[in-house]
């Protein structure tokens, strides 16, 4: 039994105000809603002052299909230091060579000008020439397909809610299709005619992207095998994005994740779509920017980079990469080597601490194939309040990463003219077969396979779609014979 059609997507698209939608495996994910609740809309660029749209259908409470849209507004005081700040860079020619200072990550200018936006928005607020809008509850409708949606306003007009219910029995396609035109329509109306104009947008339970996803681009979507860690990411993700919840029952979110497995299960993947699942820039420390081989330059290393995280002003996620090489040690030694290490350790304790106090904006990632070298101290609970393990994939989970992978490259290359894989696919034999492997492996079992194809079309010779036979002999080859 092949299961190609798990791996090939049916994907409608279609336009509404300007913005171009594409609606993946809508009859598959309504299905999957009666089981738990499933995230259509994650990451998506949306014209200001709408900052975030989530986009939620749930079939679980009851007789009903719940459709839920939440837009996230720029609050009015970010709006107006973000005006300030633009007046200031555009006035003059100072104007544009601190934009430059700020594009160059120059953090002293940053704090100055934003300092200019923060007491002109204080100014503003103590005028009272900015107020919080307060607006009634509205009333969408689509009558074609007999969907209505409340939209009620809420944190001083900051968060704009859509709720649409159809009867579970009743539910299909047409009413996801109208509920995604309604969100459309209320963002619409908050950011002005024509602001979506040239964007896109998939719905889908993955949000898989058009164009070739690369390292940057990454998302917790694209990650096959790893449910429950996935899970757990999400729950971090949220806590960020959701930081008037945190302050309103005074919780801490995590600031600090350790995440600790074989090599090639993909830790470094899962920092960087944590980081795009937040909206927050990325910055990976590696073991040469902190070691150095002077008497105490690691340690002002060390400060460096804790120094400049305190003073970010955007969500960011700084990553340790192989963090056992910069602060492992086993117990107290007496040599150069020991005590050097154990300074380090005890900076990065002491630095910790003061991040987590002083800037909530950033959360600190670490990642290890070795966690027994790690001081247990170091990454104690205050300071590390996250530990993940990242174990190798069972035989279901290689079938689901190798689902995943083949079906972002389906959507990224094939087209009417071009079909990139066979319909005689069965991912489950793919997993078995490839036993032991890890997702890195499975990576390269495929690009060994599209670059046979490649070279095979570029010699002038007739290329086919990759068929389970090709793929399975790649997964042979990577395990006893040379590379392609």
């Amino acid at each position: 039994m092949t299961d190609a059609s798990f791996a090939r997507p049916h994907t409608e698209t279609f336009e509404h105000a300007g913005a171009t939608v594409d609606l993946v495996d809508a009859a598959t994910l309504l299905a999957a809603a009666r089981v738990n609740r499933v995230d259509l809309l994650r990451r998506a660029d949306w014209p200001e002052p709408v900052q975030r749209v989530d986009l939620t259908v749930d079939g679980t409470g009851g007789p009903e299909h719940v459709f839920t849209a939440r837009i996230v507004l720029l609050a009015p005081t970010e709006a107006t230091e973000q005006r300030m700040r633009e007046l200031v860079l555009g006035r003059d020619p100072l104007g544009l060579l601190l934009a430059r200072r700020i594009a160059a990550g120059d953090q002293v200018v940053t704090r100055i000008v934003d300092g200019v936006g923060t007491a002109a928005a204080a100014a503003y607020r103590k005028l009272g020439l900015e107020k919080p809008v307060e607006r009634e509850p509205e009333l969408l409708a689509d009558a074609a397909a007999g969907i209505e949606a409340t939209v009620t306003y809420r944190d001083g007009g900051t968060v704009a809610e859509l709720e649409s219910r159809v009867p579970r029995d009743d539910v299909g396609v047409a009413h996801l299709r109208a509920f995604v035109t309604l969100t459309l329509q209320a963002v619409l109306e908050l950011a002005g005619t024509g602001s979506l104009d040239g964007r896109r947008y998939v719905i889908s339970r993955e949000n898989l992207p058009r164009n070739p996803a690369t390292t940057s681009s990454v998302t917790l979507d694209m990650v096959g095998g790893l449910a429950e860690v996935v899970g757990e990411l999400r729950q971090i993700a949220v806590s960020f994005r959701h930081p008037e919840a945190m302050a309103r029952w005074g919780a801490r979110r995590p600031q600090g994740l350790l995440m600790y497995g074989p090599p090639g299960t993909g830790k470094t993947m899962l920092s960087r779509a944590l980081a795009n699942e937040i909206g927050a820039d990325f910055r990976e420390i590696r073991t040469p920017e902190i070691l150095d081989k002077w008497l105490g330059g690691s340690e002002r290393n060390i400060k460096r980079i804790f120094r400049e995280a305190r003073g970010y002003r955007r969500p960011t996620l700084i990553l340790f990469d192989e963090f056992d090489s910069i602060v492992s040690y086993a117990g107290v030694g007496g040599d150069a080597a020991s005590q050097a290490l154990n300074a380090v350790a005890g900076i990065f304790k002491q630095e910790m601490n003061d991040l987590i106090e002083e800037n909530p904006n950033v959360i600190v990632v670490a990642t290890t194939n070795f966690p027994n070298r790690v001081d247990e101290s170091l990454i104690r609970s205050g300071r590390f309040d996250v530990k993940i393990s990242v174990p190798k994939p069972d035989e279901n989970a290689r079938a689901e990463i190798f689902r995943k992978m083949i079906r972002a490259l389906i959507n990224a290359h094939e087209n009417p003219g071009f079909r990139m894989f066979a319909d005689d696919l069965d991912l489950a034999a793919l997993g078995v077969a490839s036993t032991g492997m890890t997702g890195a492996d499975i990576k390269e079992v495929l690009r060994r396979v599209q670059l046979a194809k490649a070279m095979q079309e570029a010699r002038g010779d007739s290329a086919g779609p990759i068929t389970q036979d090709e793929l399975v002999a790649a997964v042979r080859n990577l395990r006893g014979g040379p590379s392609v």
